[in-house]
């Protein structure tokens, strides 16, 4: 069980008296916390910031001025229900991000570790996001949205309701997500579309030139042979190596109920 410290209060914050606020805290002027929260060890958070009931932060997190954390959900449907939003350690949250907790579909909204969220980007409720993910200025994504680990979302994207995007994926500025993005892929255009395979961020990430070119193999099927999906999978499943990268693409197809983004012939 964590060991909390409590703050004292200082003349211009506001810091209600049950928040468990651990060791080395920072916590600068004309910030509000409210009773039901967490924050982690090592966390800064900046002046003007307003925490919210609900709110469970991570360690070492850095909160920049003006953020709003937990605040209810903007869902007519929410009834008062007790949620949280949680963020994981070591995520940057800058200036004027929202984040909005969970109502009773997943009951939490959540940010994972090593993320960054750039300035006014808001983060609906029940939306998961994994970890190493980085959002752009003015990412906006609307409620139950998920993102799997290390997408990168450049600025002024919207992504709407209830979509998917794959880990490793990659979505160009300005882009408006209404379908699903698989993994491993970069999306642009308008409607959004698959524009190749995300090489750059794969090898930085340590990804081996074999397994990116089996990456490609894959979705050449999918968006470039002028297959339908299901011919795609049933030659992906017979003729490309077994992966685990080849397993992550058919089971996100699988799964995505919403359809997927088109290709660039379609």
């Amino acid at each position: 069980m964590a060991k909390f410290y409590k703050m004292e209060r200082y003349p211009q914050t506001s810091i209600h008296p049950d928040a468990k606020i651990a060791e080395n805290v920072t916590i600068d002027a004309f910030t509000t916390i409210h009773g039901e929260v967490e924050i982690g060890e090592g966390t800064w958070i900046g002046s003007n910031v307003t925490i919210f009931d609900g709110a469970r932060i991570g360690k070492n997190c850095k909160i920049f001025p003006g953020a709003v954390i937990s605040a209810i959900p903007q869902d007519l449907k929410f009834n008062g229900e007790k949620t949280t939003a949680e963020i994981g350690d070591n995520t940057i949250i800058r200036e004027c991000v929202t984040i909005n907790r969970g109502t009773v579909d997943k009951m939490t909204t959540k940010v994972g570790t090593d993320c960054l969220l750039m300035a006014y980007v808001h983060i609906g409720h029940d939306c998961i996001v994994g970890n190493h993910c980085i959002l752009a200025n003015c990412v906006n994504l609307a409620g139950h949205v998920e993102l799997e680990d290390f997408v990168v979302i450049e600025g002024v994207a919207g992504v709407q309701q209830f979509v998917k995007i794959g880990q490793h994926s990659f979505i160009g500025s300005g882009s408006n997500v209404r379908k699903n993005v698989p993994p491993f892929i970069k999306a642009a255009r308008e409607p959004l579309s698959y524009v190749g395979v995300n090489s750059i961020g794969l090898r930085r990430r340590g990804f081996a030139t074999e397994a990116i070119l089996q990456i490609e193999d894959i979705y050449r099927s999918i968006y470039v042979r002028g297959l339908n999906l299901s011919n795609a999978v049933r030659v992906i499943e017979q003729e490309a190596p077994q992966s685990k990268e080849k397993e992550s693409i058919l089971n996100f197809i699988s799964e995505s109920t919403k359809g997927m983004i088109r290709g660039p012939l379609n």
